[in-house]
């Protein structure tokens, strides 16, 4: 697992990848800020990730982060988990 890959979520609606990274950026060096948005609507699903070039900058980065409030939401912060496969198939 990837230590320097941080995921947020409860992200306000306003925020996209450039503010994420914005946000972030105090931390140490950030080598991707990712806001992930609805594929139709093109509106953010309220979570990014953060990937950072150290694992220091980004465990600084969960103390500091986790909890805080960002436009009155408080942001989960912790180490991106691996995405896990899905199925395309629905059962009916």
């Amino acid at each position: 697992m990837d230590k320097k890959k941080l995921y947020v979520g409860n992200l306000p609606w306003s925020i996209d990848s450039n503010a994420l990274k914005d946000i972030f950026a105090s931390f140490g060096e950030i080598t991707e800020a990712t806001v992930i948005s609805d594929r139709y609507t093109g509106r953010s699903k309220g979570f990014g990730f953060v990937t950072y070039a150290n694992e220091a900058d980004a465990e600084k980065a969960i103390a500091e982060m986790g909890g805080k409030e960002i436009e009155g939401r408080k942001i989960v912060v912790n180490v991106a988990k691996p995405r896990e496969e899905r199925s395309n198939r629905r059962s009916y």
